[in-house]
């Protein structure tokens, strides 16, 4: 079974966020499964591509519009993520150094998708799955079945995954010239709200959707940016599985990244040496616990409160705490930790920016994650933390809800509130504080997370499955 992955992201090659993460995995796994999976994306002027040697092994052009693009497909020599890696190159237009955040966005990922199609379809391929992700490969699944240029792949299955639901990548109508030769009776299919929206696009027109995770289907009916109907119409074509986490990358008994290799075993002493190397580059105490926040600071993640939460728990829990903030986002956000950072030394430190090697340490070396997320599709830091014998703390929304259990629950290993509020979060810390005082709770506790299985293999069998599921249903 051969599939292609299409997407903006793909660790390492480039990251913003937990879809490279998914995309850099999930193909891995399939093959060491039995499929044939490779990850297509565009090309990107970073180190990856810049470090590794590629081949090209397509070139020609397609329209955007009135404006030809020349384009190839060039392939990493040696699979050495453990998939093919194929990136499409455009010059002038696909082909620069950051993910986002051009003007001329809507061009770049439409004319990516556009020279996706016209590779496998002039080089004959017929991949048996085409599996989009997020609303930059999102016009994809009407293109084939609505556009005669690619009428040789209109019978080609699509699977799109939402990893975020609150971004649509919509445009205006003036730019539908961009897209071939379409069906107009069926251009209701791009629209909602009076544009094209590509990601609604995708839903509809897709053999399946599937979510990060099945809370995140559920909640997508009532939080999705405007595409709340649009979802609960669609609801019964959705199916909701948990992302993995890569086992390989993320493992503390062979983590290059951090201070002391442990296992389950000898996590507690593992996780000493590891927070003393944390707390000495940062200037905290390693005799209180650590709690760490790791991401974007923005709204969506529940930064906004972050600051008021800390300084609350810091004034009220006096001596007894640290915080150590890695993230970037909201100047505003950044300015009030930075200001936190000097009123209690030893007591908060932030770092702004991302770090991989980093994060690594911060979860190998804290004691709590503080996850405040409003919206969490999945989440991957939660299960990161699992991996490393670190308590999460988060918030009962999506993946986080379906991946974390509270301590004070049968079987449970986490802590779990129900807002985004300062007095949520500052209560949480209070229970945080009294359970690392509890020595023998804490070990039992991490043994626990560390023995749970968060790896690929079980959801990529699902993808398997789901694959299978439309094939021999569009081949009947």
């Amino acid at each position: 079974m051969k599939i292609y992955h299409l997407s903006a992201e793909c660790y390492p090659v480039a990251k913003v966020g937990g879809l490279a993460d998914v995309v850099g995995a999930l193909p891995k796994y399939q093959n060491l499964a039995g499929l044939d999976a490779a990850v297509v994306m565009p090309f990107y002027d970073r180190k990856f591509i810049r470090e590794n040697e590629f081949e090209t092994v397509f070139q020609s052009a397609t329209l955007l519009g009135t404006r030809r693009l020349y384009f190839e497909i060039l392939r990493e020599k040696t699979n050495k993520l453990g998939f093919p890696l194929y990136l499409v190159k455009i010059p002038g237009l696909v082909d620069r150094e950051n993910i986002y955040s051009y003007p001329d966005e809507t061009e770049q990922f439409i004319s990516f998708q556009l020279a996706f199609l016209d590779w496998i379809s002039y080089s004959q391929q017929s991949p048996d799955i085409i599996h989009c992700h997020d609303h930059h490969s999102g016009l994809v699944p009407f293109l084939l079945k609505y556009s005669k240029l690619y009428a040789r792949l209109a019978n080609t299955p699509t699977v799109f995954t939402i990893h975020n639901g609150q971004y649509h990548g919509a445009f205006g109508w003036d730019k539908l010239s961009y897209l071939p030769e379409i069906d107009l009776s069926k251009t209701g299919l791009l629209d909602w709200s009076g544009g094209i929206n590509p990601l609604a696009s995708a839903v509809r027109c897709a053999d399946r959707y599937t979510t990060v995770s099945p809370s995140y289907l559920d909640e997508l009916s009532h939080n999705s940016n405007g595409l709340e109907y649009l979802f609960f119409l669609e609801r019964d074509k959705g199916i909701g599985i948990i992302n993995g986490i890569d086992t390989e990358v993320w493992n503390p008994a062979t983590d290059p990244m951090i201070a002391a290799k442990y296992e389950a075993l000898k996590v507690t002493a593992g996780k000493k040496e590891n927070k003393e190397a944390l707390c000495a580059r940062f200037n905290l105490d390693p005799a209180k616990p650590v709690v760490n926040f790791i991401g974007r600071l923005v709204v969506e993640k529940g930064a906004d409160v972050l600051p008021a939460a800390v300084e609350t728990s810091l004034t009220d829990y006096a001596g007894k705490v640290n915080f150590l903030i890695l993230g970037t986002g909201d100047p505003d956000t950044e300015k009030e930790l930075q200001e936190l950072k000097e009123k209690f030394p030893g007591g908060c430190n932030v770092y702004i920016g991302y770090n991989e090697e980093l994060a690594h340490l911060c979860y190998a070396g804290s004691d709590f994650l503080l996850m405040p997320s409003r919206v969490e599709p999945c989440g991957l830091n939660q299960l990161y933390s699992l991996r490393y014998g670190t308590v999460p703390m988060v918030r009962s929304t999506g993946g986080l809800k379906d991946t974390v259990i509270d301590f004070g629950d049968k079987g449970g290993y986490g802590i779990r509130y129900n807002n985004t509020s300062v007095e949520d979060i500052c209560y949480s810390i209070s229970r945080a504080i009294e359970l690392y005082a509890d020595h023998k709770k804490m070990q039992t506790l991490r043994k626990r997370m560390m023995a749970l299985d968060f790896s690929w293999d079980k959801s990529a069998k699902q993808y398997m499955e789901l694959y299978k599921s439309i094939i021999s249903t569009t081949t009947i």
